[in-house]
């Protein structure tokens, strides 16, 4: 298929899936015309790609982990062992920084709160 065809199967823009061949996450066929072709693994590696940019992880740590990504009915399941480390660091530094806004939003509340009293 080529990439409009993907890009409305995998509900993403022509645009993101040229930016996932640049950062190395879909390697499509080229014709000699040099038309790229997809295949239909590329609509499920599109969603891995969707899902795991969700979760918060950049595209080099996705080009990383991809291969050891299996999709088992719709769940992204790691299947190297190192892998699972690699995601526990990441949620780890996601608690981190959510921790660090909790504190900003309490802080901005403390001063919201204090400005309510003046008139």
């Amino acid at each position: 298929m080529r990439i409009g065809e993907l890009a409305r199967r995998a509900g993403v823009s022509e645009r993101a899936l040229r930016y996932y061949e640049a950062q190395g996450l879909l390697t499509p066929e080229r014709r000699p015309s040099g038309y790229r072709v997809y295949g239909e693994a590329d609509v499920a590696a599109v969603r891995r790609i969707r899902i795991l940019l969700a979760a918060g992880l950049n595209t080099a740590q996705i080009r990383e982990i991809l291969p050891c990504i299996i999709d088992e009915d719709g769940w992204l399941t790691p299947d190297c062992p190192e892998l699972v480390d690699a995601l526990r660091q990441q949620r780890s530094r996601l608690d981190e920084a959510i921790g660090e806004l909790e504190t900003t939003r309490a802080n901005l509340d403390t001063i919201i709160g204090a400005g309510n009293g003046k008139s």
